[in-house]
């Protein structure tokens, strides 16, 4: 750090309590890890030399990160000027970052329960921008009240009027009924099947895996084995349903969305690990209804922002970071969508344009070779090896040649398109459906896709390419003369020098 970044009264230090974090959190995972080690170790020293290795280790590991992170500490400065916000960090290798003030697009907040009993809060400021970790800032950690300042210094800009109803203050809070949602998400069964590994993990390192094994064969001693796996598999469900349940709290527990003077959508949640999110509006455009296969058969839907500048490094990816609403009642979702875009009515409940029913073949017929494929394999199999396999085979089709065709013609219904309003809309999905509303301003292009067994259906998809979101919205295999009207209209102007009209 150079002499005069440090005697700039500008420049600001992290918390000197990261230290103590630190080693709070190394002490976990060395009482986590010291379980194993001394059940490994008591077999040739003994439980009390083995746990005076596991104590001593534990000490220098637990040292050694404290120790670490207390030069990371005295090495950390950051910086906000009136342009620029800066950072500079580390010993051997010094960086030095920084971030252009008009580029910014998200500070977000996020305190896990250590930091909350601390009162510090990790801090991160991105551009939005792919580039990994090069366009985001982390401050780990600072106060509370230094975040809260941040955030509002950084993000304090002036909104663009809107047009229709736009309330300001408390949009949306959290309705402990929603909860009954979270064990039909398909969290659920992945739960469920990580409790089962994680038993088997725990039981191997403690060197009974082959007891546990035999235990619930036992169990199961006198009972059909369709039974057993029937009654199984209910009991890891119900394992995951549990963990959902759980997992839902501690994401959703005290969510508040709230719209903010400054134009700034914000989304607080946590329970144990709060997060803050905020959405400039300026940077909004669109909302994308998203209705997994088991929420939806419920009638409920969750709302996510369609936005250019949330983090899209490495750390963020997967973390719910652009979810405004969780899954909740459709109605409900409808009127967050219309209050979050300023609009009198919801574009995501605008009626859709149906497709071909060309479209409904060409699902069916995936679906059908999607199960005939591994069918007909086993029947092959079981032919040449064993009737076993056969009989797997048609159990194999009675169960999933059903399934299959619901699915398509699901897929098929939930097909649709149109242009509402500023908005374009596209739907589909069966597994999870989604229903997307995106600013007509926002497409920066589109791309026209027409395989050879599409033209010969008379089909073909149209996506809408956008800097926001995904980064693409199709419209897929829409009536090939209805879908580049679409796109044409959507966008005045954006593919007419590319059209032939009849």
């Amino acid at each position: 750090m150079s002499t005069a970044a440090a005697e700039d009264p500008r420049w600001r230090r992290i918390h000197p309590r990261t230290v103590l974090v630190t080693a709070l959190v190394t002490a976990g995972v060395a009482a986590g890890a010291a379980v194993p080690v001394v059940l490994a170790l008591s077999g040739r020293f003994g439980y009390a030399r083995a746990v005076g290795w596991a104590l001593a280790g534990a000490a220098v590991l637990i040292g050694c990160a404290a120790a670490g992170d207390y030069v990371r500490w005295r090495r950390t400065r950051y910086r906000i000027g009136p342009e620029r916000v800066d950072l500079h960090t580390g010993l051997l290798l010094v960086k030095r970052r920084s971030l252009d003030r008009t580029r910014i697009r998200s500070v977000d907040l996020t305190a896990p329960v250590q930091l909350r009993l601390l009162g510090l809060v990790t801090v991160r400021i991105g551009t939005g921008e792919q580039a990994g970790s090069e366009s985001t800032l982390e401050l780990d950690p600072v106060t509370r009240a230094e975040g809260e300042r941040l955030r509002h210094e950084l993000l304090d800009r002036a909104a663009e009027p809107g047009s229709g109803t736009h309330r300001e203050g408390e949009l949306a809070t959290l309705d402990p009924r929603w909860i009954r949602y979270a064990p039909v998400s398909f969290v659920a069964p992945a739960l469920g099947g990580a409790a089962v590994g994680g038993l088997l993990q725990i039981s191997e390192w403690a060197g009974v895996q082959g007891e546990v094994i035999d235990w619930v064969a036992d169990r199961f001693l006198d009972t059909p084995l369709v039974w057993a796996i029937v009654v199984m598999a209910g009991a890891a469900l119900a394992a995951g349903v549990v963990g959902a349940l759980g997992l839902w709290v501690e994401m959703w527990w005290n969510y508040r969305l709230e719209r903010e003077p400054g134009g700034t959508l914000r989304v607080r949640r946590g329970l144990l690990t709060s997060r803050s999110l905020s959405v400039e509006e300026l940077r909004l455009r669109g909302v994308d209804l998203v209705e997994p296969l088991g929420v939806r058969l419920f009638g409920a839907a969750r709302v996510d922002a369609i936005t250019t500048g949330l983090a899209k490094d490495e750390e963020s990816q997967g973390a719910d970071h652009n979810t405004l609403l969780p899954a909740a009642p459709r109605p409900l979702a409808d009127v967050i969508a219309a209050e979050v875009l300023r609009e009198r009515r919801t574009p995501t409940g605008a009626p859709l344009t149906a497709h071909p029913r060309a479209a409904r073949s060409r699902r069916l017929r995936r679906a059908l070779g999607a199960v005939a494929v591994p069918v007909l394999t086993l029947a092959v199999l079981g032919a040449v090896l064993t009737p076993v396999l056969l009989w797997i085979a048609l159990a194999c089709a009675v169960v999933f040649l059903p399934l299959a065709v619901l699915l398509a013609l699901d897929a098929y219904r939930a097909l649709g398109h149109t242009v509402s309003g500023d908005y374009l809309v596209t739907r589909s999905g069966t597994v999870r459906r989604s229903t997307a509303a995106l600013q007509r301003t926002g497409v920066i292009g589109w791309t026209v896709k027409q395989s050879c067994f599409q033209r010969r259906a008379g089909l073909l998809s149209v996506t809408a390419t956008t800097a926001a979101g995904a980064g693409a919205y199709t419209a897929h295999d829409t009536d090939a003369s209805e879908g580049l009207t679409f796109a044409a209209e959507a966008v005045p102007g954006l593919l007419e020098p590319f059209l032939e009209r009849t």
